[in-house]
């Protein structure tokens, strides 16, 4: 019987393994064009999601545990990401993918050794505009987000 954590888990590894899949038949060109979503070079946003979007782990260990969240706007989380562009506009691929490899297994274990209660504990994340569990931080964050990125930079390569 597979549990909700396993579940998430096995979600989580498999659009990890997606991502890598794909950042590796970028050949160097196709690297840097600009996807038209986000205004970044594909580099940057991939480098967002294992950088960004992974760091959800933290957000759901608070979550999870029942410690508070920190109390960030949109606002902050938007300057966050445009200084976050402007310092990886040069990252390679082996960065991204080291980063994603590193991040990616960290993240897809933790959610595997949670309890359904950790998983679906809740607490308050200003950021997002109310309340939130760990499961829904990496539904949001990671999955759902995460795809968005995916199709724009698949697009952007395919065009």
């Amino acid at each position: 019987m597979t549990t909700p954590s396993k579940a998430l888990a096995a979600r989580l590894k498999a659009f990890n393994d997606e991502l890598i899949r794909f950042i590796q038949t970028l050949d160097p060109q196709t690297w840097h064009k600009t996807c038209d979503s986000e205004n970044w070079p594909i580099n940057v946003v991939a480098h967002h999601i294992g950088y960004g979007h992974y760091r959800a782990l933290g957000l759901a260990k608070l979550l999870s545990s029942g410690a508070p969240v920190p109390e960030f706007s949109h606002d902050a989380i938007d300057a966050m990401n445009k200084e976050h562009a402007a310092k990886f506009a040069d990252c390679t691929k082996e960065e991204v993918l080291a980063i994603l490899e590193k991040y990616g297994t960290a993240m897809a274990g933790f959610v595997d050794g949670l309890t359904d209660e950790q998983l679906n504990r809740t607490g308050n994340v200003p950021a997002m505009g109310g309340s939130f569990s760990a499961k829904q931080i990496f539904e949001v964050m990671v999955l759902e987000s995460g795809e968005e990125h995916m199709v724009s930079m698949r697009t952007t390569a395919a065009g």
